[in-house]
């Protein structure tokens, strides 16, 4: 078989204004770039206003793996086969960031013949909104310093600030450093923080924003730091939320492109999933919900990171509510969590061990399966579960993961080969997906903004996880209580804690139990609208492995791209 990157450059693409005009987007409504991306303008949802809404489709996955268990694919794969059995569907997905394709993930559009196209653009540069994420969020952290520089009109706490600069790349280096040397004219010395551009608050904001206005006035909330009597300092106080917003004025518009048959598919914000809330834009869902039947969306890693955020947060933004719940699963990572062998990410596989029979170990990591559609029972929601056939796997493998999603509560587990074959090779779950939209939910929230901090905090923390409790670090009591008295407290939550475990411990596999959960500190969000808890160890800069991804990439003797995913 072609790698993925070969079967995207020999894709035969439509010109994105035929693909815009099949979705039901008007030519004064696209605003192009090249012939195959193109933006649309947000005046679309007054447009469509009275047009009912589609059925919307989550897409998320067991606990990952360093295998890559092709939830993208299997996203971009459910819009084709949904298209190929003759209905109106629409993808929408997050914008990779070049720190992941340029180290150990490589590119996230999908794969095989389930890919979105053009691949290489979207993988870089594409339509440079993370580029003005970037500049929005670094020119709030000029402006800081240059108001500490300037005699501190603020009071500042220079110790205080928390507003970090950003760049889109894996930079171990930059995690901690040091700026303002140079003397009198090089600004105020102090220790600083550099995060991926994904992570910035900036990236929430444009993914949770529902118009222009709404986000000039998040931005306006962002708090940057505290001053000498422990006020807090915000966007707006430095005057900077403005200038941030004309920066983000053109990337707050949904980007369209296309999957390998053709469809649209809306490639917008890409917040991570482990330290925010890991999905593509409300506006991007609302407006594919007014032009097709049916959308399919994906959440971050697995049920227990953003598929639970995207219920308890974007849902309550955005007011959506979704009809059935996707988890991708495979025989290979269900080995893994149970226990058939290890695997750290950066390493070569084990690949004795993933091709050698093992329906012991299959049976044993489904435990993990049963957990995540258990997590979204909780939400009311029913779940289908796709199994993503690799060569390796054998049928008694394979009868043995679907027996065992059945009876932890799945209303279907279905085979999908649509990396090898597309949408005919999804068509069987295209219906499965269909029938189940076509059933009543009881869709609710986990729990109420109204409760306490700690309460919403342990509520996931024992539900979703699975934790026998939750340890308050004094540090994370402290902020508990500041936030409660600011009235933050009936604001949501958005676990930061690593995506390689139901728990935060990544080495923690399978369904782990009897563990208690550390908050190690909260963080505010408040331009988001959410506050960050920090479970254990976590980096918002990842750092490059070995040998990464970036070293396979280069250009041919003709121009073209090749080693990229």
């Amino acid at each position: 078989m072609l790698s993925d990157l070969q079967i995207a450059q020999q894709a035969q693409l439509r010109d994105i204004s035929e693909v815009a005009q099949k979705a039901g987007i008007l030519p004064d409504e696209l605003r192009l770039y090249g012939p195959h991306m193109a933006k649309v303008e947000l005046s679309m949802l007054d447009r469509l206003s009275n047009q009912p809404d589609g059925k919307l489709i989550l897409v998320t996955a067991v606990t990952p793996t360093p295998l890559g268990e092709g939830k993208t694919v299997v996203t971009l794969g459910l819009g084709q086969a949904l298209r190929y059995i003759g209905e109106n569907a629409i993808c929408t997905m997050r914008q990779p960031s070049m720190g992941p394709t340029f180290g150990i993930k490589g590119g996230a559009c999908g794969g095989g013949y389930a890919q979105a196209l053009p691949m290489e653009d979207i993988n870089l540069h594409f339509t440079g909104d993370i580029h003005a994420v970037g500049a929005a969020n670094n020119l709030l952290a000029a402006m800081i310093d240059a108001s500490l520089w300037h005699k501190n009109p603020l009071g500042i706490d220079p110790l205080s600030v928390s507003w970090n600069r950003v760049v889109d790349m894996n930079d171990v280096a930059l995690r901690n450093t040091v700026i303002g040397l140079g003397g009198k004219s090089g600004g105020w010395p102090r220790e600083a923080h550099f995060d991926i551009t994904v992570a910035s608050e900036v990236m929430a904001i444009l993914a949770l924003t529902t118009s222009l206005k709404d986000m000039r006035e998040r931005f306006a909330r962002i708090q940057v730091a505290t001053n000498a009597e422990g006020k807090p300092v915000t966007a707006e106080d430095l005057k900077a939320a403005g200038a941030m917003t004309v920066l983000m004025k053109d990337a707050i518009m949904p980007n369209l492109a296309q999957a390998l048959d053709g469809g649209p598919v809306f490639v917008h914000a890409g917040p991570f999933a482990n330290i925010a809330i890991g999905t593509n834009s409300i506006l991007a869902d609302q407006i594919a919900l007014k032009l097709a039947d049916y959308v399919v969306t994906e959440a971050g890693f697995g049920a227990d990171c953003g598929a639970e955020k995207f219920c308890n947060i974007k849902c309550r933004v955005g007011d959506m509510q979704p009809s059935a719940v996707v988890i991708v699963a495979t025989v290979r990572a269900m080995k893994l969590h149970g226990g058939a062998f290890q695997f750290k990410p950066g390493r070569k596989p084990p690949l004795e061990e993933i091709a050698t029979e093992n329906v012991d170990a299959v049976r044993a990591g489904c435990a993990n399966l049963a957990k995540h559609i258990e997590n979204m029972g909780k939400m009311g929601l029913p779940v289908v579960v796709a199994i993503n056939i690799f060569p390796t796997d054998t049928e008694a493998e394979i009868a043995a993961l679907k027996e065992e999603a059945l009876a932890a509560g799945a209303r279907d587990a279905v085979e999908t080969r649509v990396h090898a074959q597309g949408g005919p090779g999804g068509a069987e779950l295209a219906e499965a997906v269909k029938k189940v939209c076509e059933q009543d939910n009881d869709f609710r929230f986990l729990y109420p903004l109204e409760a306490s901090i700690k309460e919403k905090i342990e509520t996931i923390a024992t539900e979703i996880y699975g934790a026998d409790g939750v340890d308050y670090l004094p540090a994370a009591e402290t902020r508990i209580r500041q936030f409660t008295e600011a009235g933050y407290d009936r604001l949501p939550i958005c676990m930061a804690k690593t995506h390689l475990s139901l728990s935060h411990d990544p080495d923690l596999k399978g369904r782990p139990s009897g563990f208690t959960v550390p908050i190690r500190d909260i963080k505010p969000s408040l331009g988001a609208g959410f506050l960050y808890p920090l479970l254990g160890e976590m980096r918002t800069m990842p750092g490059l492995p070995t040998y990464p991804a970036a070293m396979n990439v280069d250009l041919d003797e003709k121009g073209n791209i090749v080693g990229l995913f």
